[in-house]
């Protein structure tokens, strides 16, 4: 098996860091020697699987050492002492990170999944690195689930889906995160899934064709330019057609941009030329515009979206971006070790979007101190994790990122947290709405505010986020009404 491993590391490894993980890779495979999978293959091959999951990205030696070592504190007898002493403390914290606390601490299933996702979470503050291990772990056991029996595949699953799949959208790791949904999917929705799968490859020659007569439309339309690009397909993962087909209230064969296409050239100001040949030359989709080149998401991803319509009337939808937006995209905050070799400039920029996840993951340990029950503590990091978004403004221009459903007591929050306190109403546009109104995208919310109002505990229903309501609970705490 390390045979196969070998090509790839060398790839972009030196023969030092190779030797230390052949090291690793020999220490792991004695370790777990006598232990078996539930398919029957010797345990040691997940490890494995584990480690080329993190090469394929072209993760750092470490974190291949720590996926190779990744079970061995809470499967075999190997103590911490020994893996700090032959690997480093570096190493040790990642796999310390990733160990499981074990769960017949806890009588309550849920419990023991919080606690378990607490300990992850401040793990993952101190070395981020971690969840990259972990959601390699979760996703190689996901291909292989089918030998588990079906409760415990819907556990997962169901995990899989809300948890592990939604930090792999967050992280910008988007590969991961499909192919979690769909293994999710295919477990929790069987006949759903079948059913979208079979009508995909139904339509597969039908979209192939189409395909060709949009890249060659395209590349008659845009190649004059001497704008440089290049063109690439993007394939729509089954959970995310299914997601439109019930967001949009629609059939399949009512979703018309099952063909993603991409141009990717090298500047920003490349990118804005490109959009405009395209709105020049295609026929725009009303209201489907999205420009996350200057408002990126939450997870940094950036890219112009619009949907045109073509040949045979069918509608395709375009992201515009640069190499390095799409290495971002396509590698998330795996990047930033790609980039290590680069210009400053570079590396730099692969630091502050490190830094930028690992403040939003602080802000989850510090709310989450003030989550003592665990079915409430689950719930909010699912929402937390969740990414679907809404974008909105203060009446100065201030731009506030809130999750889908937010209501202005979350926004007044996400402003400043003394706004919040002393919030007593919200303008959006120029009409009053209750604090309980959902916020959309494009809102422009203004906050009232008196002096002498303060926080009741009815607000901890209306507020959605944790951040929200972590301040709410802090305050009624320190003012004794709760």
């Amino acid at each position: 098996m390390f045979e196969k491993l070998l090509p790839l590391l060398k790839t972009y490894l030196s023969e030092t860091d190779i030797a230390k993980i052949k090291k690793a890779y020999e220490f792991s495979q004695k370790a777990h020697q006598h232990q078996i999978r539930a398919s029957g293959d010797a345990f040691f091959t997940h490890c494995v699987a584990v480690a080329q999951l993190l090469a394929d990205i072209k993760l750092d030696s470490e974190t291949i050492i720590a996926a190779l070592l990744h079970d061995v504190l809470e499967d075999t007898q190997t103590s911490h002492d020994v893996i700090a002493n032959e690997f480093g403390h570096e190493v040790l914290l990642i796999v310390e990170g990733v160990t499981k606390i074990d769960s017949y601490q806890f009588p309550d299933p849920v419990k023991a999944q919080a606690e378990n996702w607490r300990k992850m979470l401040l793990a993952i503050t101190k070395d981020i690195r971690v969840i990259l291990v972990k959601l390699a772990d979760r996703l190689h056991n996901m291909r292989t689930i089918k030998h588990l029996s079906e409760e415990k595949q819907i556990i997962i699953a169901d995990e899989s889906i809300n948890l592990y799949a939604p930090f792999a959208h967050r992280l910008g790791i988007h590969k991961w995160k499909n192919e979690l949904e769909d293994l999710s999917f295919e477990v929790l929705q069987p006949l759903k899934y079948a059913q979208i799968k079979e009508l995909m490859a139904q339509s597969k020659e039908a979209d192939i064709k189409n395909l060709e007569l949009w890249k060659n439309e395209i590349m008659q339309k845009i190649s004059p330019s001497q704008i440089p690009f290049t063109l690439t397909a993007r394939p729509k993962n089954i959970y995310g057609i299914y997601e439109k087909m019930n967001r949009q209230s629609k059939n399949f064969d009512e979703i018309k941009d099952l063909i993603g296409l991409r141009l990717i050239t090298d500047t920003i100001a490349n990118c804005y030329g490109l959009l405009g040949l395209v709105q020049t030359h295609f026929k725009p989709v009303a209201g489907s515009f999205n420009d996350y080149i200057a408002n990126p998401k939450g997870n940094m991803y950036q890219s112009l979206h619009i949907s045109v319509e073509g040949p045979n009337a069918s509608e395709a939808e375009l992201q515009i971006r640069t190499e390095e937006m799409h290495n971002r995209d396509e590698y998330g905050i795996a990047a930033h070790w790609r980039y290590k070799e680069k210009s400053k400039d570079v590396a730099l920029r692969g630091s502050l979007y490190i830094e930028e996840k690992l403040d939003w993951l602080k802000q989850i340990m510090e709310w989450q101190l003030e989550l003592k029950d665990p079915h409430e503590f689950m719930s909010t990091l699912k929402l937390e994790c969740t990414f679907e978004q809404v974008f909105v403004f203060s009446p100065k221009g201030m731009v506030v990122k809130l999750p889908a459903g937010a209501t202005p007591l979350d926004f007044a929050y996400g402003v400043h947290s003394e706004i919040g306190d002393h919030c007593y109403g919200a303008k959006v546009g120029l009409k009053l709405v209750p604090l309980s109104y959902k916020l959309k995208s494009g809102d422009i919310c203004e906050i009232l505010t008196r002096k002498n109002n303060s926080p009741s505990p009815g607000w901890l229903d209306l507020a959605v986020t944790a951040r929200a309501k972590a301040k709410i609970r802090k305050y009624l705490r320190e003012n004794k009404k709760v």
